[in-house]
């Protein structure tokens, strides 16, 4: 399998490449500057140079071209103001799966975040304002990808992210509350999410908890098929 990981400087998309390096996989990381390309290599990925703020549909598409799956892992990362929200979080990704329909590759990971919602009014009380915009641009990229009948889309929402070791045991739901999550166990089930093609359609939660990742994947790919 090759996969194409937009955002692939990112600290859940560097462990992303390191695990499907290590298992053999060829794995791309598009970034933004050129110097992050070292960190890249190091992980086993191919360092790809793209800024995804200005390229165009074609321009994406040609580093798609021959890839088995798209996993987007971009944001515009903490200090970045509203209008990065919309550029990076919402405009990017709806880039990236128009490139990703242009060169053909189906399957596409979307890593969301929890509360995500296109429609959130207004800030919600004790939340800073540039986070609700944050939400809200998230969910507008993922109400993008789910009305896309040309992706195989999976959207993974994790919790609270964390980087203590990971446990390889996870609440991974439709609905699962909020709670914290290791960057690590995020990795590992993207892993296991882009083997598993039953889960495509699915908006999933993703939290620490009791169950082995590949069970948790099985259980919602079960109830999927069902």
């Amino acid at each position: 399998m090759r996969t194409v990981i937009a955002g692939g400087h990112g600290q859940i998309a560097l462990r992303l490449e390191r695990l499907l390096a290590g298992r053999g996989d060829g794995v791309a990381g598009i970034v933004r500057r050129p110097e992050q390309a070292s960190d890249l290599l190091a992980a086993g990925a191919e360092p790809v140079v793209c800024d995804l703020e200005s390229a165009s549909v074609q321009e994406l598409a040609r580093h798609l071209e021959g890839a088995d799956a798209v996993v987007f892992a971009a944001g515009a990362g903490p200090g970045s103001g509203s209008e990065r929200k919309q550029t990076v979080d919402h405009r990017a990704a709806v880039l990236c799966a128009d490139a990703a329909e242009a060169a053909g590759v189906r399957r596409y990971l979307m890593v969301s975040a929890m509360s995500a919602d296109a429609s959130l009014a207004g800030t919600p009380e004790g939340m800073d304002p540039v986070f609700a915009d944050y939400l809200r641009a998230k969910g507008a990229a993922d109400d993008d990808l789910r009305a896309r009948t040309d992706l195989d889309w999976t959207v993974l929402r994790p919790g609270r992210l964390t980087d203590d070791p990971g446990t390889g045991r996870v609440h991974l739901a439709p609905e699962t509350g909020h709670a914290e999550v290791t960057r690590d166990d995020v990795a590992a089930v993207l892993t296991a999410l882009l083997d598993e093609p039953r889960t495509a359609g699915l908006t999933l939660e993703l939290v620490g908890g009791r169950m082995p990742i590949p069970e948790a994947i099985d259980e919602v790919a079960g109830v999927a098929g069902s």
